[in-house]
């Protein structure tokens, strides 16, 4: 009978895979070559380095990583070694997006910034990238986007220079893979250079990979006020995070941006989809159903809104209270695998239905342009 390890934190898994292997549940960041020396297949997440200090002289054929990013994979060492790997990603592109829209909900609220008079820069156009750019077009943001794997790939197109965009957004947004060396190298994109030539009431956002941003580097960029503020979501040294440098971001959370139960319902279909697809198990279009109800199902504005910024804030911070993530790892922050592990359910806007019973039809059309369903009342 077939060997599967997987991380216990894994959602929607437990039952899945039992008729088809013997299943063993661990601690992601405890899973060790011992636990692997009989196993055929892997399921993790980021916490899980595997490379040859874990994967060597082990049965595994297959890793299944329920994650978006894939740099705790050693790709090198499993082509060698002819171990099968799969990332998901996409999976949680929209819970993300989600993070965004209530980072930016929030920037708004304290600033008085109204997105139509400002131009965000997007550093990396991928799944969440593209998303990002659709929710500038929404809210009426000028976009700049930078990306050139795929500019290469496609032309000039619509991207332009790092250093164009940088000069030129009043936010900035990271969302590109870490990687450390070659022509797109991103370890330390965000430098003492990239903040300097930033203007002098930027934001910079990061939800990508902590080590993309040089902490040491934006610390000192925060201090002497060269740029307005930060958001991150991710950190050098997870989960051993840089106190100093949270006390002087305006937000931070425990990478959970892709944490919506939607996401991981999303990196688990993937995971076990690719397992099915290696072991012919006949999952190939599993999905979890009947995702657990997230707090708030039906979402009604505070007020009457006099315009669509007060609704986006409004709908933004309602469905999602990234205030709370924040003050949470404030409290804590020596807790941050806790928080990860124990993340409350969050559902995403197409989860939750919005009543629009005071709204004009333009602002109901807003609100389905944002994503959510519409409710008539109740």
């Amino acid at each position: 009978m077939l060997k599967i390890v997987a991380d216990h934190k894994i959602p929607f898994l437990a039952g899945v895979l039992e008729p088809f292997a013997k299943v063993v549940y661990l601690p992601g960041a405890r899973i060790s070559r011992r636990d692997l020396m009989d196993a055929d297949a892997l399921v993790v997440r980021t916490r899980t380095r595997c490379n040859a200090e874990l994967l060597e002289g082990t049965g595994v054929k297959i890793i299944a990583s329920a994650t978006i990013g894939h740099d705790h994979i050693d790709q090198e060492y499993c082509e060698r070694k002819g171990i099968a790997w799969h990332s998901a990603p996409g999976c949680n592109s929209a819970s993300v997006v989600q993070y965004m829209a209530s980072a930016l909900a929030m920037i708004a609220k304290k600033t008085g910034m109204k997105p139509g008079e400002l131009t965000m820069g997007i550093i990396g156009a991928g799944n969440v990238g593209k998303k990002v750019i659709a929710l500038c077009k929404t809210l009426g943001i000028r976009a700049l986007v930078n990306d050139p794997p795929r500019k290469r790939a496609e032309g000039t197109g619509d991207f332009c220079s790092l250093t164009k965009l940088i000069e030129n957004s009043d936010i900035v947004t990271l969302h590109v893979p870490l990687t450390r060396g070659g022509p797109d190298k991103t370890f330390h994109m965000a430098d003492e250079g990239f903040f300097g030539n930033m203007k002098p009431n930027c934001w910079v956002i990061n939800t990508s990979r902590g080590e993309v941003v040089d902490s040491e580097a934006l610390k000192t960029a925060l201090r002497k006020q060269r740029i307005k503020g930060a958001i991150l979501d991710v950190w050098e040294n997870e989960p051993l995070i840089d106190l100093e440098l949270l006390n002087l971001i305006f937000l931070g959370t425990p990478h959970i941006a892709g944490y919506s139960a939607d996401g991981k319902a999303n990196g688990t279909a993937m995971s076990v989809q690719a397992l099915s697809r290696f072991f012919g198990f006949g999952l190939d279009n599993w999905r979890p159903v009947n995702l657990p109800e997230g707090p708030l199902a039906v979402v009604t504005p505070a007020y009457l809104p006099k315009s669509e910024t007060g609704l986006f804030i409004d709908l933004s911070l309602q469905a999602y209270p990234i205030a709370h993530d924040d003050a949470a790892l404030r409290s804590n922050p020596a807790d941050f695998e806790k928080l990860r592990e124990e993340y409350p359910i969050r559902r995403e806007p197409p989860a939750m239905k919005v009543n629009v019973t005071s709204l004009s039809p333009e602002h109901r059309d807003f609100v389905r342009r944002l994503g959510y369903e519409i409710s008539e009342g109740g």
